[in-house]
């Protein structure tokens, strides 16, 4: 057996992507615009467009820009609002978008 990859053979890497735990109510999430203040417009996969914000725990970490593409908790007392728990990098969305995740 060879140990030894050429250089004309590719490789897969195997990584792991999460995706909205729907018995939360997760849902995935396409940011329309910035409002200012850790605030966000995000168009959800379920047709509502919710007004969320960046808690405190990924204010400095998660840095959102138009058309990023996010998981959004919606509050289970108010629907029209909600919290951006997870943002997706580039490979991540052409995974979710290969796997039809995405409706285009």
């Amino acid at each position: 057996m060879n140990k030894y990859i050429n250089s004309s053979q590719q490789t897969e890497e195997f990584t792991r992507i999460r995706l909205p735990k729907k018995s939360e109510g997760e849902v995935l999430g396409i940011v329309e615009s910035l409002l200012g203040a850790n605030k966000l417009r995000v168009r959800c996969m379920d047709g509502v467009v919710r007004l969320t914000r960046i808690p405190g725990k990924f204010r400095k970490g998660m840095r959102i820009r138009e058309g990023d593409i996010a998981i959004i908790a919606p509050w289970p007392f108010q629907n029209e609002k909600a919290d951006i728990i997870w943002k997706y990098s580039g490979p991540q969305v052409n995974w979710l978008e290969r796997k039809g995740f995405l409706k285009s």
